[in-house]
């Protein structure tokens, strides 16, 4: 049953909106607030289906990242050099941006650097990792200037893993919630209306803009952007799927020597030091058919694997307790490019971060929100 809307909530929140964003994540906020910057008169409304933004905004790793050697040789694959290059400078500046508007202190950004691993079974991948590190430092020299990959005696004391690890000076960390609690004050403080448990089950297009349906009530705007990413394949024709990132964190461990963003097995696994924690991500490789869900949730299989990994390769010689456990819905697809489109007249979205949100979220809500002149 709808919602018995009074005048006054009627009045404030729901005339003369201008526009409306589907989903308060990283994406959701800045195109709200690049709205603000563009229109300082406009009404801007967001809505949330979840209590906080749901996905993967404020369930991620906190990795301020633009890709791992292995990955980018991934990329290379299935995509043209320019493309990468394009793909990765998007990245890198979206990171830039992301600390431009909150600043470092906000976002408790520390540059450790990023480092992959390679485990002693990985001899070819690694191998072929090394022997590529000057034609990639080549490819990604025009953006940043210097050599970004180079190799490096693992000093952490990782268990089961070839020799060298390869570094990139260029990474760092974030607080994830610092990140979003900051956002959201943000928005508010421009004047953003933001509503949450609001679930958006149809819109219609019509000669004054877009009719918009949710579970609770429905209301007229002039236009629609959808920041749904995980959650947007009915929005994208397909091209959009979900993949869940299971992922947990261990008790503050005494005298943890490992700072840092590390990755193994082209970026599928990731981890880092939250403090003197451990923050350790991924394993979705083990199981795609499954962890292709936008249910929420850990798996034994999953779980396991993460567990066996920090137990025999990234603390091998540490106690360690699991203090939490939680997953977080991203969006893929057959390209890493991010969706940034006009769907129609009044509708519009900006999704498919594939897994890199924090690099890129920043500037693809920028992008969304310059789609409107």
């Amino acid at each position: 049953m709808k919602a018995d809307l009074s005048y006054w909530e009627i009045k404030n929140w729901f005339s003369n909106v201008n526009y409306t964003i589907v989903g308060s994540g990283i994406v959701g906020l800045h195109t709200a607030l690049r709205l603000r910057e563009k229109f300082p008169e406009s009404k801007i409304l967001i809505l949330e289906k979840g209590f906080l933004p749901q996905g993967a905004s404020t369930k991620n790793a906190g990795f301020a990242c633009f890709g791992s050697i292995s990955e980018i040789i991934d990329d290379l694959n299935n995509h043209s050099e320019e493309e990468v290059l394009q793909l990765i400078q998007k990245r890198w500046q979206g990171v830039q941006l992301l600390r431009k508007r909150l600043g470092d202190q906000t976002l408790d950004f520390k540059q450790y650097g990023g480092y992959e691993l390679f485990l002693k079974d990985s001899e070819t991948h690694y191998s072929e990792c090394l022997q590529k590190i000057p034609f990639i430092n080549d490819v990604l020299r025009p953006l940043f200037k210097a050599d970004v990959f180079a190799k490096e005696i693992d000093r952490f004391n990782f268990g089961n893993i070839q020799e060298n690890l390869i570094f990139n000076p260029f990474e760092g960390q974030i607080d994830t919630g610092n990140m979003m609690e900051a956002l959201l004050k943000l928005a508010i403080a421009n004047n953003i209306l933001l509503l949450n448990q609001q679930t958006v089950t149809e819109y219609q297009e019509n000669s004054n803009g877009v009719r918009v349906a949710t579970n609770d009530f429905d209301f007229q705007t002039k236009k629609l952007f959808f920041a749904t990413n995980g959650f947007a394949s009915h929005i994208a024709s397909g091209a959009v799927k979900p993949a869940r990132a299971q992922v947990l964190i261990t008790e503050p461990i005494p005298n943890l020597d490992i700072k840092g963003t590390f990755h193994i097995d082209k970026g599928y696994y990731y981890f880092r030091n939250f403090g003197n924690r451990i923050l350790f991500g991924g394993a979705r490789n083990e199981d795609f058919e499954n962890e292709t869900t936008t249910e929420f949730g850990q798996t034994d299989l999953i779980q396991n694997k993460l567990e066996q990994i920090l137990k025999e390769v990234i603390l091998p010689n540490q106690d360690f307790k699991i203090e939490h456990r939680w997953s977080g819905i991203m969006g893929m697809g057959s390209s890493k490019k991010p969706i940034v489109e006009k769907l129609s007249e009044n509708v519009f979205c900006g999704v498919r971060l594939g897994g890199m949100g924090v690099a890129i979220g920043s500037l693809i809500g920028q992008e969304l929100a310059d789609l409107v002149d």
